[in-house]
């Protein structure tokens, strides 16, 4: 799904013994369309070498780099509900019922409007019920080390030893001819190692607890509305949760103590800094977060753990890295070619075959 919280719809039709069997098909036929237009395309892919393309990175543009005013992982237990609530990003939530649009403009919409808004109000008067009844309680890990890049890796370093390598992580770069464009790696908005210069990097992950429970409490009564509505409203806080902490993290780092943004604001992503996630386009590996999990010990700190697919368990939940350069960006890293391959698993420690089987979806050849 091109968003996490479309997943509660596609669960919803696949477990549904009436619309199971057609969505089923149409995912076929959707699917073998999509196969025809990849293969007739594929032709077309033109890469450079990998080495090309680390010579056409985006330079380190230096910049004054604030020492943050605490080191090392905090863990951040009962934060309120009230409060993560004010930063919710409701757009989201529509699309989990496939109503199209933005909030709140997706209310004037002529063919949505009407049962946003009904959908809205039930929203908002579960929600209320959950902040009142505690159902759900909040609780994440953030973490902000020294850090140096070294190549398309990215190393932090213990705070209190400064020599001490705590976490090695390895990154992705473009690797299609961009012409004229720098092809992009996160590892590009961190202090290269012959900078010389002190870097930091940052890393988080949140959970939204009870969510699995207060939504089985409907599913035991035969309301499955009510369940999908618990389970979306637990994604929405979970998001939200990744935006309050992101903001408390600015301000600590301290190039975010003057931030005066609205929440809309901060929806819109109008802060400097980004909060990349492993999976997603600009570090589509999944396998990074297990890396992320030990620095900042994340299932002991707020017990949230992966799975074999290093899926995150309870559900909802949020986890990435944070970096602080002014010109850091979101980016796709996109199709990759076999040289970048055999240099990834062999920066990784892994066989050729299980980064081909992790990467399966940007792999160029």
């Amino acid at each position: 799904v091109a968003d996490a919280s479309l997943a509660v719809e596609v669960c919803a039709n696949l477990l549904s013994e009436e619309r199971s069997v057609g969505y089923v098909k149409e995912l076929k036929v959707n699917q073998e369309e999509q196969r025809k237009v990849f293969a007739a395309g594929r032709d077309e892919l033109k890469f450079i070498t990998l080495a090309e393309a680390r010579a056409r990175r985006a330079p380190f543009v230096p910049y004054a780099i604030e020492k943050p005013g605490a080191l090392g992982s905090l863990a951040l237990r009962d934060i309120p509900l009230d409060e993560v609530a004010s930063f919710i990003d409701w757009s989201p939530f529509f699309w989990t019922w496939e109503l199209k649009g933005s909030y709140p403009s997706i209310f004037e919409n002529a063919s949505v409007g009407a049962q946003a808004k009904e959908i809205f109000a039930e929203a908002q008067s579960l929600l209320k019920r959950i902040i009142k009844e505690k159902r759900f309680w909040l609780e994440g890990v953030v973490g902000i080390y020294p850090a140096r890049a070294e190549g398309d890796d990215v190393v932090v370093f213990d705070p209190e030893h400064a020599a001490h390598e705590r976490q090695r992580f390895s990154f992705l770069r473009q690797q299609r001819n961009r012409e004229g464009l720098p092809n992009l790696c996160l590892s590009d908005f961190v202090a290269p190692k012959e900078s010389g210069l002190t870097d930091y990097m940052g890393g988080f992950a949140v959970v939204c607890h009870g969510v699995e429970a207060f939504a089985k409490e409907f599913e035991d009564a035969g309301d499955d509305y009510s369940s999908i509505m618990v389970k979306a409203l637990g994604d929405r806080f979970a998001e939200a949760l990744a935006e309050y902490l992101h903001k408390k993290v600015r301000e600590m780092w301290g190039y975010g103590a003057s931030e005066k943004l609205s929440v809309d604001a901060l929806i819109r992503e109008e802060y400097r800094g980004i909060r990349p996630a492993p999976g997603y386009p600009a570090c589509p590996d999944h396998t990074e977060k297990a890396k992320l999990w030990e620095l900042l010990d994340v299932k002991e700190a707020i017990g949230l753990s992966l799975t074999e697919s290093f899926a995150m368990y309870p559900a909802s939940s949020v986890s990435g890295f944070y970096f602080a350069h002014p010109e850091s960006k979101y980016f796709n890293v996109g199709k990759i070619d076999k040289d970048q391959v055999m240099d990834y698993a062999k920066r990784k420690g892994m066989s050729i075959e299980e980064v081909e089987r992790w990467l399966a979806p940007n792999l160029g050849y």
